[in-house]
């Protein structure tokens, strides 16, 4: 069995050979940066063939995961209104200004209706890793949002195109040893929180229930055809941002408010045969019986204290192998600052935890930190495998 093989049939449920070892490396910055240091930071299609040389070499199963490669307009994934495109009713006048560390990228766009404003900012951590954020967001009212929902572009057709091209070179490259993800536009509450402050979404739904109904419908809409792009290029599968409505929310009310919308976006990924990953990075344990009724076919990445909340054992006693689970080493505090002692110590522990109950992936809870030892990575890949027979 292959690893293409491995990875697909766990992640439909299936207890292979051995449990699939895997790594989460962006296509941008942090630790590949660390390995490459030379190659163009903004040269996400190369960065991501050495993601996936770096996972071969190791000879983990390959899950390579396009993120900003396919990020355009950045507004649809990052934040903001898309202020990379005109039409004859959506006039973009953007103004770029370098502040320390900081691109800043203030725009104001006009439409027949009145003016959307916002700041999306650049933020260099280090030569070759950047970060971003919409620090103003465009939509604080109901008509602003009904400004964005009339006018802002739909996706070209040469985009879709475009994502054809970079996804087949990638997979050309990847071959039989794993599989890629795409990071889509996250689920609709995750992408509303990318264009409307979160101190007045985390309450819409309780002060402005019909408000808050629009939103969602538009935050999903918006982002459709992008997804459809994604998996009619071939992407393994579809990676889902669900941190924003974290565990802190509580069951009830993510059930009660969330759910249903995350829910649908799911479902329209998954009845097209490919398989989504909802990915909460923070408190989770309070919705691991949640997910279930959220039918994604797998959640990631359990991040243990103190990065989030994440009881493996627990975990995978509430799951039952209803999805699959992708468990992750500590990527900060065990891989990056721990002693070869510990990184081995700590696989060894979520590769029992994890594979008791069902179908299971290990791998670094989050991506992969600059200035990780790559000999803590060896060495975490290396037990992982030791310890992978179910």
């Amino acid at each position: 069995m292959n690893s293409r093989e491995r990875l697909l049939r766990t992640i439909n449920g299936e207890v292979t050979d051995r449990v699939p070892v895997t790594l989460f490396i962006q296509d941008h910055g942090h630790f590949i940066h660390q390995l490459h240091p030379g190659i163009d930071p903004l040269d996400y299609e190369k960065l991501t063939c050495k993601v996936i040389d770096f996972q071969r070499k190791l000879g983990c199963d390959v899950f390579a995961r396009m993120i900003f490669d396919l990020y355009h307009p950045l507004g649809i994934c990052l934040g903001g209104v898309d202020d990379g495109h005109e039409t004859d009713t959506w006039k973009v006048n953007t103004e770029l200004t370098e502040e320390g560390n900081n691109l800043v990228r203030s725009s104001v766009i006009t439409t027949p209706d009145g003016e959307l404003s916002q700041v999306f900012v650049r933020t260099a951590l280090n030569k070759g890793t950047y970060v971003y954020c919409c620090t103003k967001k465009p939509i604080s009212s109901e008509r602003d949002l009904d400004i964005a929902m009339t006018y802002e572009p739909k996706m070209s057709a040469a985009y879709g195109e475009m994502v054809k091209e970079k996804i087949r070179r990638i997979k050309d490259h990847l071959g039989t040893d794993g599989i890629l993800g795409t990071w889509v536009a996250g689920g609709p509450f995750n992408n509303a929180s990318m264009i409307m402050d979160h101190t007045q979404l985390y309450m819409l739904f309780l002060s402005e229930p019909e408000f808050f109904d629009k939103l969602m419908q538009f935050t999903t809409n918006r982002t459709l055809d992008y997804t459809q792009a994604f998996i009619d290029a071939g992407a393994d599968v579809m990676l889902v941002g669900g941190n924003v409505p974290g565990g802190f929310l509580g069951a009830k009310t993510y059930e009660q408010y969330i759910l249903p919308y995350e829910k649908r976006y799911i479902d329209f990924i998954q009845e097209q045969g490919c398989p989504a990953v909802y990915h909460n990075c923070g408190e989770i344990m309070s919705l691991v019986a949640s997910y279930k009724k959220l039918g994604a076919r797998v959640v990631e990445p359990f991040s243990p204290f103190p990065l989030g909340d994440a009881d493996l054992r627990r975990a995978v006693d509430i799951v039952r192998g209803d999805y699959v689970i992708i468990g992750g080493v500590d990527q900060v505090n065990v891989l990056q600052k721990g002693t070869l002692d510990q990184v081995r110590q700590v696989t060894r522990e979520t590769m029992e935890a994890g594979k008791k109950n069902g179908p299971f992936i290990i791998q670094s809870a989050d991506f992969l930190e600059y200035n990780t030892p790559v000999e803590n990575v060896e060495a975490f890949v290396t037990t992982a495998m030791t310890a992978a027979r179910y």
